[in-house]
């Protein structure tokens, strides 16, 4: 496994982190459609991980409404994993319950939401707090403030963010660099073959203020798992009753044949193959997997023994390209006339 720095923390993060989105899902609505694991398969799959070298999982308090920051707790007490070996990573702005002051990005919110996380995480401090999405409703520099007063609190160590467009994080570390006070080290995004929507603003700006990012989804939703093809959409998976994220499925269904083809040459599977094309691209220090299987997870640790040749890599590239868009092309077209 390798090691990677979470921007300039001087933090080290293993390149696989492990995702907990698959774990509970026994409390009902759409997270049973993406995993049920329960306490033992909990445990198992986070053994595995940290034996094989993973020493960054990833969870949100909304995984479940609380479950599965419950079910990782438990297993690190259960496994007695050394506090000091692990990189814990959870979320905050999703609405827990159904009353007025439990969602969104206000002071109130995100330091009762950090005390629950760490009741049932059963630890001291988060070492990554993102917060889930964007708030309209609570001013950019009370939200700052706030997660700044978080950290100096020393409930909480480091500041991602998910889900925001590229403008606003600059805009909020902005704000947080001028008056002193904790930025963003971190973007959690969707990332895959089938959507590189964020090569348009945000690697870029990771790129150009050296802050990490960490994939999620990097099989979109499963869809690059090997499952799909033209001739056969399975109904033994996740897709079936939680189609999400949204993608261009005709367009993944012939990224699928290149990954097909590729995975042949190399002999592992398609998931594989889409795993370790996220792995390499600017800018990428983490990529979160989920598993609901030991099995499953293995062969996601594999896939970063995969090395691929410059020829797969354009044929990858050139199936899954984004279409250039304005101001884009434009910036390219000066850099030619600048001769870079």
């Amino acid at each position: 496994m390798k090691y990677n720095n979470l921007s300039n923390t001087g933090l080290l993060v293993s390149e696989i982190c492990l995702g907990t989105m698959t774990f509970g899902g026994n409390r009902g609505g759409f997270w049973e459609h993406i995993g049920k694991s329960n306490q033992e398969e909990v445990n198992s799959i986070i053994k595995t991980a940290f034996e094989n070298g993973i020493n960054f999982i990833d969870t949100a308090n909304i995984y479940s409404y609380g479950e599965s920051e419950q079910l990782l707790g438990q297993a690190l007490k259960d496994l007695n994993i050394p506090r000091d070996e692990v990189v814990i990573a959870t979320k905050v702005r999703s609405m827990m319950k159904e009353k007025p002051n439990h969602s969104g990005l206000s002071r109130y919110h995100i330091f009762n939401s950090v005390d629950e996380s760490l009741e049932r995480l059963q630890i001291n401090h988060i070492d990554i707090l993102y917060v889930h999405g964007t708030d309209s409703t609570t001013d950019m520099e009370e939200i700052m403030r706030s997660l700044n007063d978080i950290v100096q609190s020393g409930k909480v160590r480091y500041l991602g963010v998910c889900n925001w467009p590229a403008w606003m994080v600059m805009k909020a570390n902005g704000i947080a660099s001028k008056n002193g006070w904790h930025k963003f080290v971190a973007l959690q995004y969707h990332y895959s073959l089938s959507t590189r929507d964020i090569e348009r603003e945000l690697i870029p700006l990771a790129l150009d203020q050296n802050i990490s990012i960490m994939p999620w989804s990097p099989l979109s939703g499963g869809f690059l798992s090997g499952k799909y093809t033209k001739d056969n959409e399975t109904t033994d998976a996740r897709r079936v009753n939680f189609d999400f994220p949204p993608l261009n499925k005709d367009k993944s269904y012939e990224i699928i044949d290149v990954l097909k083809e590729i995975a042949d040459i190399h002999k592992v599977s398609v998931a594989q193959v889409a795993l370790a094309w996220v792995k390499i691209q600017k800018g990428i220090t983490s990529t979160i997997i989920g598993a609901k299987r030991i099995e499953q997870l293995k062969e996601n640790i594999e896939s970063t023994n995969i090395v691929f040749s410059n020829e797969e890599l354009e044929r990858l590239d050139e199936i899954s390209s984004l279409k250039k868009e304005y101001p884009q092309w434009m910036v390219e077209r000066f850099k030619n006339i600048d001769g870079k």
